[in-house]
């Protein structure tokens, strides 16, 4: 993976020390984890009105652990559905003889059909990020042509492969993620402009 995206997964809370030059996209993305969950720039402050409510006092009297304290919870491990998206490292080979889902997508879609959406050699992939969102999953090909910035493709469990989407390159894919200063920038606009200070 190229520098620009090692430092881009850093900023949104990746631990990347195990990623080298010598192993695979898979095995680089595999190595990495996660700290916290991911949010769009799209996103649309989901659950922020009841975490004020909650905790208007603190906003209140102090603002700025208001804001350590939103961080914390949005960031942290929790069972809240607040349309956050999530790290996933796992492999997928529909289309590989004997492996674990050799046959998946049998009377779905056949391996010609995802061809001509997908670049690579070999129709394996790993999935990369989750979401609650539409579409919920992205994936690369292992076989991408380009495996230090490869392409990100979009399916959803619906549709599971039958309907593909080229979301661009990995760089620019991760471009639609917030920094945690971005969602707290997002949060305190929404908030000033509907209790103010």
């Amino acid at each position: 993976m190229y520098t620009k995206i090692l430092e881009k997964l850093n900023v949104l809370g990746a631990n990347t020390e195990h990623v080298s030059a010598e192993k695979t996209f898979a095995e680089n993305w595999q190595s990495m984890e996660f700290s916290c969950y991911l949010y769009d720039k799209e996103w649309d402050v989901y659950g922020i009105d009841a975490f004020y409510e909650k905790n208007k006092e603190r906003y209140n009297i102090h603002n700025e652990k208001f804001y350590e304290d939103l961080v914390e919870h949005y960031f942290s491990e929790h069972e809240q559905t607040y349309g956050q998206d999530f790290y996933k490292d796992w492999l997928f080979t529909p289309f590989k003889k004997d492996s674990k889902d050799d046959g998946e997508l049998e009377g779905f879609v056949k391996e010609t059909e995802v061809r001509e959406t997908v670049q690579g050699t070999e129709m394996d992939f790993i999935c990369i990020i989750y979401s609650y969102g539409y579409p919920d999953h992205y994936f690369v090909c292992l076989t991408d042509p380009n495996p230090m910035n490869p392409t990100v493709y979009s399916t959803d469990h619906e549709v599971y492969f039958e309907e593909i989407e080229n979301e661009g390159s990995l760089e620019d894919f991760l471009d639609r993620y917030m920094t945690k200063e971005e969602f707290v920038n997002v949060v305190k606009e929404y908030l000033e402009e509907k209790f103010g200070k």
